[in-house]
Protein backbone atom coordinates (compact mmCIF):
# COMPACT_ATOMS: atom_id res chain seq x y z
CA UNK A 1 0.00 0.00 0.00
CA UNK A 2 1.19 3.17 -0.67
CA UNK A 3 0.76 5.87 2.02
CA UNK A 4 -0.25 9.00 1.62
CA UNK A 5 1.28 11.87 4.03
CA UNK A 6 -1.89 12.02 6.48
CA UNK A 7 -1.91 8.27 6.92
CA UNK A 8 1.90 8.09 7.21
CA UNK A 9 1.47 10.33 10.01
CA UNK A 10 -1.13 8.79 12.01
CA UNK A 11 0.22 4.93 11.16
CA UNK A 12 -0.84 2.16 9.51
CA UNK A 13 -0.75 -1.75 9.83
CA UNK A 14 -1.16 -4.89 7.97
CA UNK A 15 -2.82 -7.19 9.55
CA UNK A 16 -3.92 -11.43 8.68
CA UNK A 17 -6.58 -12.78 10.32
CA UNK A 18 -6.99 -16.38 11.46
CA UNK A 19 -9.55 -18.45 12.27
CA UNK A 20 -13.46 -17.95 12.71
CA UNK A 21 -15.39 -16.15 10.25
CA UNK A 22 -13.02 -13.37 8.55
CA UNK A 23 -15.70 -12.49 5.95
CA UNK A 24 -18.06 -11.66 8.93
CA UNK A 25 -15.22 -9.43 10.33
CA UNK A 26 -14.59 -7.30 7.38
CA UNK A 27 -18.56 -6.51 6.87
CA UNK A 28 -18.65 -6.24 11.17
CA UNK A 29 -16.16 -3.72 11.14
CA UNK A 30 -16.96 -1.40 8.31
CA UNK A 31 -20.56 -1.36 9.69
CA UNK A 32 -19.07 -0.12 12.69
CA UNK A 33 -16.61 2.94 10.42
CA UNK A 34 -14.01 1.21 10.63
CA UNK A 35 -11.69 2.14 7.52
CA UNK A 36 -10.27 -1.19 5.69
CA UNK A 37 -8.15 -0.45 2.54
CA UNK A 38 -6.28 -3.31 0.42
CA UNK A 39 -8.61 -6.05 1.65
CA UNK A 40 -7.31 -9.63 -0.28
CA UNK A 41 -6.61 -13.17 0.63
CA UNK A 42 -3.04 -14.43 1.18
CA UNK A 43 -1.59 -16.92 -0.99
CA UNK A 44 -1.96 -19.78 2.24
CA UNK A 45 -5.28 -18.71 2.78
CA UNK A 46 -5.63 -15.83 5.39
CA UNK A 47 -7.62 -12.96 5.16
CA UNK A 48 -5.38 -9.57 4.96
CA UNK A 49 -5.91 -5.78 5.21
CA UNK A 50 -4.64 -2.70 5.96
CA UNK A 51 -6.08 -0.65 9.13
CA UNK A 52 -5.23 2.50 10.84
CA UNK A 53 -3.08 2.11 14.33
CA UNK A 54 -6.17 3.77 16.38
CA UNK A 55 -8.90 1.41 13.81
CA UNK A 56 -6.74 -1.52 14.74
CA UNK A 57 -7.30 -1.17 18.48
CA UNK A 58 -11.02 -0.85 17.81
CA UNK A 59 -11.02 -3.87 15.94
CA UNK A 60 -10.68 -6.49 19.22
CA UNK A 61 -14.74 -6.16 19.69
CA UNK A 62 -15.33 -7.57 16.35
CA UNK A 63 -12.40 -10.26 16.64
CA UNK A 64 -14.15 -11.46 19.41
CA UNK A 65 -17.78 -11.20 17.99
CA UNK A 66 -16.77 -13.21 14.96
CA UNK A 67 -14.07 -15.80 16.97
CA UNK A 68 -11.28 -14.45 15.06
CA UNK A 69 -7.61 -13.93 15.68
CA UNK A 70 -5.29 -10.86 14.19
CA UNK A 71 -1.61 -10.89 13.48
CA UNK A 72 0.15 -7.53 12.24
CA UNK A 73 2.72 -8.29 9.48
CA UNK A 74 3.64 -4.65 8.77
CA UNK A 75 3.74 -1.66 10.49
CA UNK A 76 3.83 1.78 9.02
CA UNK A 77 4.17 5.37 9.76
CA UNK A 78 5.25 8.30 11.74
CA UNK A 79 4.41 6.65 14.97
CA UNK A 80 6.82 3.55 14.43
CA UNK A 81 9.44 5.45 13.09
CA UNK A 82 9.16 7.32 16.72
CA UNK A 83 9.18 4.10 18.63
CA UNK A 84 12.54 3.64 16.64
CA UNK A 85 14.26 6.13 17.36
CA UNK A 86 12.79 6.75 20.74
CA UNK A 87 15.82 6.06 22.60
CA UNK A 88 18.00 8.60 20.35
CA UNK A 89 16.74 11.40 21.96
CA UNK A 90 19.95 13.69 20.79
CA UNK A 91 19.71 12.46 17.64
CA UNK A 92 15.83 14.00 17.36
CA UNK A 93 16.77 17.04 18.91
CA UNK A 94 20.11 17.90 16.16
CA UNK A 95 17.44 16.70 13.25
CA UNK A 96 15.02 19.08 14.60
CA UNK A 97 17.32 21.90 15.42
CA UNK A 98 18.91 21.01 11.33
CA UNK A 99 15.14 21.48 10.20
CA UNK A 100 14.37 24.50 12.02
CA UNK A 101 17.16 25.74 10.97
CA UNK A 102 17.23 24.62 6.90
CA UNK A 103 13.49 26.50 7.20
CA UNK A 104 14.90 29.55 8.32
CA UNK A 105 17.71 29.45 6.00
CA UNK A 106 15.38 28.53 3.22
CA UNK A 107 12.98 31.66 4.36
CA UNK A 108 15.89 34.15 3.21
CA UNK A 109 16.32 35.48 -0.27
CA UNK A 110 19.92 34.26 -0.61
CA UNK A 111 19.84 35.40 -4.69
CA UNK A 112 18.92 37.54 -6.87
CA UNK A 113 19.29 37.25 -10.94
CA UNK A 114 18.15 39.58 -13.83
CA UNK A 115 17.23 37.82 -17.06
CA UNK A 116 16.57 39.12 -20.30
CA UNK A 117 17.95 42.82 -19.99
CA UNK A 118 19.68 44.17 -22.89
CA UNK A 119 19.54 48.41 -22.93
CA UNK A 120 18.75 48.24 -19.10
CA UNK A 121 21.49 47.59 -16.82
CA UNK A 122 21.76 45.17 -14.11
CA UNK A 123 22.41 47.82 -11.69
CA UNK A 124 20.00 49.66 -12.50
CA UNK A 125 17.03 46.99 -12.05
CA UNK A 126 18.59 45.26 -8.82
CA UNK A 127 18.53 48.79 -7.28
CA UNK A 128 14.89 49.36 -8.45
CA UNK A 129 13.89 45.97 -6.94
CA UNK A 130 16.15 46.77 -3.59
CA UNK A 131 13.56 49.64 -3.23
CA UNK A 132 10.76 47.52 -2.92
CA UNK A 133 12.21 45.19 -0.66
CA UNK A 134 13.56 42.92 -2.76
CA UNK A 135 17.51 42.02 -1.98
CA UNK A 136 19.63 39.18 -0.78
CA UNK A 137 19.63 38.29 3.09
CA UNK A 138 15.41 39.59 3.09
CA UNK A 139 13.11 37.10 4.90
CA UNK A 140 10.56 36.21 1.84
CA UNK A 141 7.83 36.61 4.11
CA UNK A 142 8.36 40.15 4.24
CA UNK A 143 8.39 40.61 0.67
CA UNK A 144 5.36 41.85 -0.91
CA UNK A 145 3.15 39.36 -3.57
CA UNK A 146 5.54 39.34 -6.89
CA UNK A 147 2.65 40.56 -8.87
CA UNK A 148 2.58 43.67 -6.72
CA UNK A 149 6.38 44.01 -7.26
CA UNK A 150 6.67 43.32 -11.21
CA UNK A 151 3.69 46.48 -11.52
CA UNK A 152 5.98 48.49 -9.61
CA UNK A 153 9.16 47.90 -11.02
CA UNK A 154 7.27 48.67 -14.51
CA UNK A 155 6.56 52.13 -13.15
CA UNK A 156 9.75 52.88 -11.76
CA UNK A 157 11.72 51.50 -15.09
CA UNK A 158 9.87 53.10 -18.21
CA UNK A 159 12.28 51.38 -20.73
CA UNK A 160 10.53 47.96 -19.70
CA UNK A 161 7.79 46.98 -21.40
CA UNK A 162 6.95 44.22 -18.69
CA UNK A 163 8.70 42.52 -16.08
CA UNK A 164 8.34 39.18 -14.04
CA UNK A 165 9.28 38.42 -10.39
CA UNK A 166 9.29 34.72 -9.79
CA UNK A 167 10.72 33.14 -6.67
CA UNK A 168 12.59 29.69 -7.17
CA UNK A 169 13.58 28.70 -3.59
CA UNK A 170 15.70 30.66 -2.27
CA UNK A 171 16.26 32.95 -5.33
CA UNK A 172 14.49 35.43 -6.90
CA UNK A 173 14.15 35.82 -10.54
CA UNK A 174 13.48 39.09 -12.65
CA UNK A 175 13.01 38.36 -15.94
CA UNK A 176 12.92 41.51 -18.05
CA UNK A 177 10.83 42.46 -21.81
CA UNK A 178 12.40 45.75 -22.97
CA UNK A 179 10.26 48.01 -25.28
CA UNK A 180 11.76 48.03 -29.13
CA UNK A 181 11.03 50.06 -32.05
CA UNK A 182 9.85 48.54 -35.19
CA UNK A 183 12.53 47.00 -37.21
CA UNK A 184 13.32 49.12 -40.11
CA UNK A 185 13.32 46.20 -42.96
CA UNK A 186 15.83 47.12 -46.03
CA UNK A 187 14.27 47.20 -49.25
CA UNK A 188 14.83 43.64 -50.95
CA UNK A 189 16.64 42.98 -54.28
CA UNK A 190 14.05 41.71 -57.05
CA UNK A 191 14.08 37.66 -57.09
CA UNK A 192 12.70 34.96 -59.01
CA UNK A 193 11.72 31.98 -57.18
CA UNK A 194 12.44 28.82 -58.43
CA UNK A 195 12.00 24.65 -58.08
CA UNK A 196 14.83 23.06 -55.28
CA UNK A 197 14.20 19.64 -56.76
CA UNK A 198 12.53 17.96 -59.51
CA UNK A 199 8.82 17.65 -59.07
CA UNK A 200 5.48 18.13 -59.74
CA UNK A 201 3.30 20.78 -58.78
CA UNK A 202 0.68 20.00 -56.35
CA UNK A 203 -0.04 23.66 -55.31
CA UNK A 204 0.93 27.09 -56.35
CA UNK A 205 0.14 30.21 -54.81
CA UNK A 206 1.33 33.98 -56.00
CA UNK A 207 1.12 36.66 -53.47
CA UNK A 208 3.50 38.82 -55.98
CA UNK A 209 5.11 38.27 -59.44
CA UNK A 210 4.22 36.24 -62.34
CA UNK A 211 3.16 32.25 -62.45
CA UNK A 212 5.01 30.54 -65.03
CA UNK A 213 4.07 26.77 -63.70
CA UNK A 214 0.58 25.48 -63.60
CA UNK A 215 -0.94 22.24 -60.98
CA UNK A 216 0.38 19.09 -62.17
CA UNK A 217 3.27 20.67 -64.37
CA UNK A 218 6.33 18.70 -64.05
CA UNK A 219 9.51 20.90 -63.08
CA UNK A 220 13.22 20.59 -62.88
CA UNK A 221 15.45 21.88 -60.37
CA UNK A 222 16.66 25.51 -60.86
CA UNK A 223 13.30 25.63 -63.23
CA UNK A 224 11.64 29.68 -62.26
CA UNK A 225 8.03 28.95 -60.37
CA UNK A 226 6.90 32.49 -59.87
CA UNK A 227 8.58 35.09 -61.61
CA UNK A 228 10.15 38.22 -60.27
CA UNK A 229 9.52 40.31 -63.86
CA UNK A 230 6.54 41.89 -64.97
CA UNK A 231 5.38 43.50 -68.33
CA UNK A 232 7.60 43.61 -71.38
CA UNK A 233 10.01 46.18 -73.66
CA UNK A 234 9.93 49.29 -71.99
CA UNK A 235 6.80 48.58 -69.33
CA UNK A 236 8.74 45.81 -67.88
CA UNK A 237 9.64 46.25 -63.99
CA UNK A 238 11.08 43.59 -61.33
CA UNK A 239 9.79 42.57 -58.45
CA UNK A 240 10.41 40.39 -55.17
CA UNK A 241 8.44 37.37 -56.13
CA UNK A 242 6.41 36.46 -53.20
CA UNK A 243 4.31 32.91 -53.08
CA UNK A 244 4.35 29.41 -52.37
CA UNK A 245 5.05 26.31 -54.62
CA UNK A 246 4.53 22.64 -53.24
CA UNK A 247 5.02 19.47 -55.21
CA UNK A 248 5.33 15.56 -54.98
CA UNK A 249 9.60 15.13 -54.90
CA UNK A 250 10.86 11.41 -54.74
CA UNK A 251 13.57 10.63 -52.52
CA UNK A 252 15.62 6.85 -52.77
CA UNK A 253 16.92 5.41 -49.26
CA UNK A 254 18.87 2.03 -48.91
CA UNK A 255 18.11 0.77 -45.47
CA UNK A 256 20.03 -1.74 -43.82
CA UNK A 257 18.38 -2.77 -40.93
CA UNK A 258 19.60 -5.74 -37.71
CA UNK A 259 17.72 -7.98 -37.04
CA UNK A 260 18.68 -7.45 -33.81
CA UNK A 261 18.27 -5.06 -31.01
CA UNK A 262 19.76 -4.13 -27.61
CA UNK A 263 16.98 -3.35 -25.06
CA UNK A 264 17.08 -2.34 -21.47
CA UNK A 265 15.07 -5.12 -18.76
CA UNK A 266 14.35 -4.68 -15.41
CA UNK A 267 16.28 -7.00 -13.22
CA UNK A 268 13.71 -6.57 -10.38
CA UNK A 269 16.48 -5.99 -7.75
CA UNK A 270 16.24 -2.19 -6.44
CA UNK A 271 17.23 0.13 -3.44
CA UNK A 272 15.27 2.62 -1.83
CA UNK A 273 16.37 6.03 -0.21
CA UNK A 274 14.07 8.25 1.70
CA UNK A 275 14.27 12.13 2.18
CA UNK A 276 12.86 14.63 4.33
CA UNK A 277 12.20 17.58 2.41
CA UNK A 278 12.16 21.37 3.85
CA UNK A 279 11.60 24.11 1.26
CA UNK A 280 13.85 23.28 -1.63
CA UNK A 281 16.50 20.92 0.50
CA UNK A 282 16.35 17.54 1.35
CA UNK A 283 17.66 15.42 4.04
CA UNK A 284 18.13 11.76 3.68
CA UNK A 285 16.95 9.77 6.70
CA UNK A 286 17.24 6.15 4.87
CA UNK A 287 19.15 4.06 2.30
CA UNK A 288 22.57 5.41 2.76
CA UNK A 289 25.95 3.55 0.89
CA UNK A 290 26.96 3.41 -2.70
CA UNK A 291 24.98 2.35 -5.32
CA UNK A 292 25.21 -1.30 -5.41
CA UNK A 293 24.14 -1.99 -9.09
CA UNK A 294 26.75 -1.60 -12.65
CA UNK A 295 23.72 0.06 -14.14
CA UNK A 296 20.43 1.37 -13.03
CA UNK A 297 17.59 4.03 -13.10
CA UNK A 298 16.59 6.19 -10.56
CA UNK A 299 12.86 6.88 -10.17
CA UNK A 300 12.27 9.97 -7.85
CA UNK A 301 8.58 10.34 -6.35
CA UNK A 302 7.99 13.28 -3.73
CA UNK A 303 4.84 14.16 -1.49
CA UNK A 304 4.23 17.27 -0.28
CA UNK A 305 2.40 17.57 2.70
CA UNK A 306 -1.02 19.62 2.42
CA UNK A 307 -3.38 21.22 5.08
CA UNK A 308 -7.10 21.36 2.71
CA UNK A 309 -6.33 23.34 -0.51
CA UNK A 310 -2.83 24.55 1.01
CA UNK A 311 0.32 22.74 -0.07
CA UNK A 312 3.04 23.04 2.66
CA UNK A 313 6.79 23.90 2.27
CA UNK A 314 7.48 20.30 3.64
CA UNK A 315 7.21 16.96 2.87
CA UNK A 316 9.06 13.44 1.71
CA UNK A 317 10.69 12.21 -1.10
CA UNK A 318 11.66 8.68 -2.35
CA UNK A 319 14.43 8.09 -4.42
CA UNK A 320 14.18 4.14 -6.08
CA UNK A 321 17.66 2.75 -7.37
CA UNK A 322 16.30 0.62 -10.10
CA UNK A 323 18.64 -2.43 -11.15
CA UNK A 324 18.87 -2.89 -15.36
CA UNK A 325 21.03 -5.01 -17.69
CA UNK A 326 20.82 -4.82 -21.20
CA UNK A 327 19.91 -7.99 -23.64
CA UNK A 328 19.63 -9.22 -27.18
CA UNK A 329 16.06 -9.32 -28.53
CA UNK A 330 15.90 -10.92 -31.62
CA UNK A 331 13.19 -9.85 -34.39
CA UNK A 332 11.76 -10.94 -37.46
CA UNK A 333 11.72 -9.94 -40.99
CA UNK A 334 8.99 -7.99 -40.68
CA UNK A 335 9.93 -6.06 -37.49
CA UNK A 336 13.01 -5.52 -38.63
CA UNK A 337 11.85 -3.73 -42.20
CA UNK A 338 9.23 -1.81 -39.94
CA UNK A 339 11.77 -0.33 -37.63
CA UNK A 340 14.44 0.74 -40.70
CA UNK A 341 11.30 2.37 -43.20
CA UNK A 342 10.37 4.11 -40.13
CA UNK A 343 14.24 5.20 -39.29
CA UNK A 344 14.32 6.21 -43.17
CA UNK A 345 11.14 8.13 -42.74
CA UNK A 346 12.54 10.23 -39.94
CA UNK A 347 15.57 10.85 -42.48
CA UNK A 348 13.19 11.74 -45.36
CA UNK A 349 11.16 14.35 -42.84
CA UNK A 350 14.75 15.98 -41.78
CA UNK A 351 15.60 17.01 -45.86
CA UNK A 352 12.06 17.58 -46.08
CA UNK A 353 11.18 20.01 -43.80
CA UNK A 354 8.58 20.19 -41.06
CA UNK A 355 5.90 20.88 -43.25
CA UNK A 356 6.41 17.79 -45.66
CA UNK A 357 4.17 15.36 -45.54
CA UNK A 358 4.89 11.63 -46.97
CA UNK A 359 2.55 10.24 -49.54
CA UNK A 360 3.65 6.95 -50.45
CA UNK A 361 6.25 4.48 -49.82
CA UNK A 362 7.45 1.87 -52.27
CA UNK A 363 10.14 -0.91 -51.67
CA UNK A 364 12.09 -1.52 -55.00
CA UNK A 365 14.06 -4.24 -53.29
CA UNK A 366 14.38 -6.66 -50.42
CA UNK A 367 16.98 -9.20 -49.62
CA UNK A 368 17.77 -10.95 -46.06
CA UNK A 369 21.13 -11.94 -45.25
CA UNK A 370 24.17 -11.85 -42.58
CA UNK A 371 21.36 -11.01 -40.19
CA UNK A 372 20.13 -8.02 -41.34
CA UNK A 373 17.74 -6.81 -43.83
CA UNK A 374 18.46 -4.60 -47.29
CA UNK A 375 15.84 -2.87 -48.56
CA UNK A 376 15.78 0.07 -51.83
CA UNK A 377 12.79 2.29 -50.81
CA UNK A 378 11.29 4.77 -52.90
CA UNK A 379 9.07 7.59 -50.78
CA UNK A 380 6.90 10.36 -52.68
CA UNK A 381 6.77 12.99 -50.30
CA UNK A 382 4.78 16.53 -50.91
CA UNK A 383 6.70 19.32 -49.77
CA UNK A 384 7.16 23.01 -50.21
CA UNK A 385 10.11 23.50 -53.67
CA UNK A 386 10.29 27.48 -53.63
CA UNK A 387 14.12 28.54 -53.38
CA UNK A 388 14.99 32.38 -53.72
CA UNK A 389 17.21 33.25 -57.21
CA UNK A 390 18.38 36.95 -56.89
CA UNK A 391 16.95 38.80 -60.32
CA UNK A 392 20.18 40.00 -61.95
CA UNK A 393 19.83 43.73 -63.22
CA UNK A 394 21.36 44.24 -66.97
CA UNK A 395 23.43 46.80 -67.29
CA UNK A 396 23.20 49.53 -70.47
CA UNK A 397 19.02 48.91 -71.17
Amino acid sequence: MKLKWSDWVIGVVTVTIRGGQPEQLVNRALEGGLQLASIGWTGDGKLQFDVSVSGYFRLKPFLKETGCRAHVVKRQGMPFWLVRVEKRKFFIAGIALFFIGIYLLSSLIWSVEVKGNVKLTEEEIVEAARQEGVFPLQWSFRMADTDIISKRLVNKLPKATWIGVEKRGTRIIIQVVETTEPDHRELENPRHLIASADAVITEIYTERGRAVVKKNAKVRKGQTLISGTLGGGAYMRSVVAKGSVRGLVWYEFNIASPMSQQVKVYTGEKKEKWYVVIGGRALQVSGYGKNPYELSETIVEEDKANFKSISLPFGRMKQTVMEVHTEEQKLSADEARAGGILQAKANVMTKAGSDAVIRDEIVLHEKTENGKVYMKVLFEVEQSIVKEMPLVQMQGD
